[in-house]
């Protein structure tokens, strides 16, 4: 077995085992293939090589968090523009505001997990 040197932090997905441990790989691959679109997860080199559904996973994480800055920052000039009251405006802004707080917490623990598959190696 392996020597793990990576820490466990608040970033760590609670629902990936701590590594080293037994089944912890098994625990991410499933945790990453739920960030993924359902397609990207059924690919055989995904599902074989932990390591690169993380490094798509990390690229998908990126990409939405990307799309929803755009959307954060354009609501309140575009949303006016479709009829949406005041009210739903300021919703859907304190909703994207929450989207990409949660998005960049996902990439750190994303990131915790890649880093803890490649160490494996």
């Amino acid at each position: 077995m392996t020597l793990m040197t990576t820490r466990i932090t608040s970033d760590w997905p609670c629902q990936v085992k701590a590594p080293g441990t037994y089944d912890w790989e098994r625990s991410a691959a499933k945790w990453l293939r739920e960030l993924v679109p359902a397609r990207y997860a059924s690919y055989p080199a995904l599902i074989r090589h932990p390591v690169l559904l993380a490094r798509h996973a990390q690229l998908q994480v990126q990409q939405e968090i990307r799309v929803a800055r755009t959307a954060l920052q354009t609501a309140r000039a575009d949303l006016p523009g479709l009829g949406m009251p005041e009210s739903v405006i300021e919703h859907t802004i304190k909703l994207y505001a929450a989207e990409v707080m949660q998005l960049q917490h996902i990439a750190r623990s994303v990131r915790a997990v890649s880093q803890a598959l490649a160490e494996r190696r």
